[in-house]
């Protein structure tokens, strides 16, 4: 089971690479055959090549992710962030509140992703000029 400080860096790391909207390196940090459910309840993406393909779209709309509490570790294999989703929309300038909980394997690598938010998790900021 990795530490606690693994958990935490491979989360923050995963901040970093979406912010600098680099796919291939947010899929490194993945095992071969995880899974990613983005939000619960929407068809799970099975594999590294998916998952890679759901990154290049997730950062080709420019969103940024920014952190609304420190990363929390667990007494097991899983560790849970809750952060703010920054994007613009049809609609204008908002933020997606989303919760994202990875299990890990032994060797420090994403197995699961499942991010948890509803529609009424996303919040109109502006609207368009």
């Amino acid at each position: 089971m990795p530490s606690e400080q693994v958990m935490k860096a491979a989360m923050q790391a995963y901040i970093d690479c979406f912010n600098r909207a680099d796919p291939d390196a947010i899929a490194a940090l993945y095992a071969d055959d995880a899974t990613v459910e983005d939000p619960v309840g929407s068809p799970l993406k099975s594999g590294k090549a998916e998952v890679a393909a759901f990154y290049k779209m997730a950062v080709a709309t420019g969103a940024k992710l920014k952190l609304a509490a420190p990363i929390r570790a667990s007494h097991g294999n899983s560790a849970a962030m809750a952060f703010d989703v920054q994007l613009n929309m049809p609609t204008g300038e908002a933020i997606i509140q989303v919760i994202d909980v990875m299990t890990f394997n032994e060797e420090g690598k994403f197995t699961s992703m499942r991010a948890f938010w509803g529609k009424s998790d996303m919040v109109l900021l502006k609207p368009p000029a």
